[in-house]
């Protein structure tokens, strides 16, 4: 069995998120639902890939929005602890995401270089040893195991706070959802 689903219809929202702002969240994004609604403060935060191909389709005001490399919220938790105390968020929904650059960075480290050395001036020495110093910072392996790993570890921070994982598909702008218990 696969461990992404479609949420192409209402029917298809995980019951977890039933009658929460990811509900909310799923209703606007997928099925275009009420996106001249009016929001005085936003409802949630979503931890997403700062990937260019991605565009929410949200009224404005709705949720914080973090992005990062893969979704990664590793490094940005002082926001998220932020959005949930200052701000009133009260779920999260991480997206990991098809086709992401994180998975396998080690990979790319041969590009990475070559385009700090082109493009920012760096010198290649320069280049080197700021990507083998970050890259396992940012690696995130499967993007499907992190974004559940990321679930779980942000559940048990903050324990009063709805975390959701979902898949967003880069071929078709859409949000799936991920079977928990088929994690590995």
């Amino acid at each position: 069995m696969e461990r992404k689903f479609p949420i192409h219809t209402p029917d298809e929202i995980p019951a977890p998120v039933r009658g929460t702002a990811i509900e909310t969240f799923l209703r606007h994004h997928n099925f275009g639902e009420n996106l001249d609604a009016v929001y005085n403060s936003a409802e949630m935060l979503v931890g997403m890939c700062m990937d260019h191909r991605h565009h929410l389709r949200i009224p404005e005001k709705f949720a914080y929005i973090l992005r990062t490399g893969g979704g990664n919220l590793r490094y940005s938790e002082f926001k998220v602890s932020y959005a949930i105390a200052v701000g009133g968020a009260k779920a999260i929904a991480l997206l990991a995401h098809t086709q992401c650059g994180m998975v396998d960075v080690a990979s790319r480290r041969g590009l990475f270089i070559d385009g700090l050395v082109k493009n920012a001036g760096w010198s290649a020495e320069q280049a080197e040893e700021h990507f083998d110093h970050f890259a396992p910072m940012f690696e995130i392996g499967n993007e499907i195991d992190f974004v559940l790993a990321e679930s779980k570890r942000l559940r048990l921070r903050y324990p009063k706070i709805t975390v959701a994982p979902f898949l967003y598909a880069v071929e078709d702008n859409m949000l799936y959802g991920i079977r928990e218990s088929l994690a590995r």
